[in-house]
């Protein structure tokens, strides 16, 4: 992996990423820390903010606006939309799941290098490494991240902390597990063992 660690990725983050408020917080700021550019489409926001009234209490369409509204409001650029040409270099493209094509063509407009998602049997390999960029599950990412640049995510860990009421090293480490991220969550620890 030496070279990669200088590059900064344009990372694609898909519906079922942003959905998790750890995994969300962790992208948006390693994305502050200027490690990964992050990008989404309206289209995964609407996704995102549609699970999230279903299945989180309170969460309504006022907190949804919000939610969005920050979000690009922290990231002006993060929130691209394919055009054209973007839907015509998918147009032969056979998808296990038809509904997650948008998805590619978000990534193709932001020109990611990275499509950060969960759902990975979706989006084959020999699909995305023929589009130019790779699928990482989120655990893939964020541990990656973790190894490359420690220092900075553990800066993106006490903010995660900071900034989530009543939160601590313990209880966001065991948020991340629950999100299917233990790889990542492993490396914390050993990140805060060694303070």
């Amino acid at each position: 992996m030496s070279g990669e660690a200088d590059v900064i990725r344009v990372v694609l983050a898909d519906a079922n990423v942003l959905y998790s408020r750890v995994l969300r917080d962790y992208l948006l700021y390693a994305a502050d820390q200027e490690i990964v550019t992050i990008a989404w489409s309206a289209q995964i926001l609407a996704e995102v903010t549609e699970h999230l009234m279903e299945n989180v209490e309170g969460f309504d369409r006022a907190a949804a606006q919000r939610l969005v509204g920050a979000m690009n409001r922290a990231f002006p650029y993060a929130e691209v939309e394919p055009d054209e040409k973007h839907w015509r270099t998918l147009h032969n493209l056979l998808l296990p799941d038809e509904d997650d094509r948008h998805v590619l063509a978000a990534a193709l407009a932001a020109e990611a290098t990275v499509l950060c998602t969960s759902n990975t049997k979706d989006f084959p390999a020999q699909i995305v490494e023929a589009l130019g960029f790779e699928v990482l599950t989120p655990d893939q990412l964020l541990s990656r991240l973790v190894v490359e640049y420690g220092p900075q995510m553990l800066a993106v860990h006490r903010t995660a902390v900071a900034l989530l009421k009543g939160a601590t090293d313990e209880s966001t480490v065991t948020a991340l597990r629950r999100a299917c991220a233990p790889t990542t969550a492993g490396l914390i620890t050993r990140l805060l063992g060694a303070e």
